[in-house]
């Protein structure tokens, strides 16, 4: 009988260890319900051809938190094509900034599983690859990064469409390109099975608009 009782306790402590030390399914994560999600730090940065007088409209399906410089109806700035930013007061920018929060829930069916030791190296890269030059990654890097390091995991998604559906951009004069990279992650006491997600290239050429920006899920 006491043989029996060890025998059952060890199953026990096994099952229990299989189950803890196994990846989680992506779709436990996705059973989330809706959140009031902070959209954090997206910024805009205007590289025109030639100094350029632009009129940035924001629809955002949720509350603007902060803005800077502040958003009346729309920003009415001038660009040069280094970047600078001026408004119509004569005071220079590096970029356009709004802050929001809005009820949605992110369903995460790709992306990444990255240590959070490996958050710097990973984002340094996969910014890169999708177009941000060093200036705009680096700003990314030091926003971000402290914020994920210290998580065992963390599930990253870079949302395109859906995004752009929440916080729509109307740009006059129209941009010959435009790259919007914004981040949804998730932290993680353990890893989950999730597929890769495949990031497109991004080609600068003409009158070219960059945002980053993202957003912490699940807490």
């Amino acid at each position: 009988m006491i043989r029996t009782m060890k025998e059952i306790l060890i199953g026990c402590i096994l099952m229990f260890t299989l189950v803890s030390c196994t990846p989680q399914n992506i779709n436990k994560l996705n059973d989330e319900p809706l959140q009031n999600i902070t959209f954090e730090k997206p910024v805009i940065y205007l590289y025109p051809q030639e100094k350029t007088k632009i009129n940035i409209e924001l629809e955002f399906d949720g509350e603007l938190t902060f803005t800077y410089p502040e958003y009346k109806n729309s920003w009415q700035v001038i660009a040069d094509p280094n970047g600078n930013i001026y408004t119509e007061d004569g005071k220079e920018y590096s970029y356009l900034f709004w802050e929001g929060r809005s009820d949605y829930s992110w369903e995460i069916n790709e992306g990444f599983v990255v240590e959070g030791s490996n958050t710097v190296e990973f984002l340094q890269n996969t910014l890169e690859e999708m177009g941000l030059i060093p200036k705009e990654y680096n700003d990314f890097i030091v926003y971000w990064a402290p914020l994920m390091q210290e998580n065992k995991y963390n599930l990253i998604h870079f949302a395109g469409e859906e995004y752009e559906a929440l916080a729509k951009l109307s740009i006059e004069p129209k941009p010959d390109e435009i790259l919007r990279v914004f981040m949804v992650y998730q932290a993680l006491e353990e890893p989950v099975t999730v597929k890769k997600q495949q990031l497109k290239p991004f080609e600068r050429k003409g009158f070219t608009v960059i945002e980053w920006g993202g957003a912490m899920i699940g807490h």
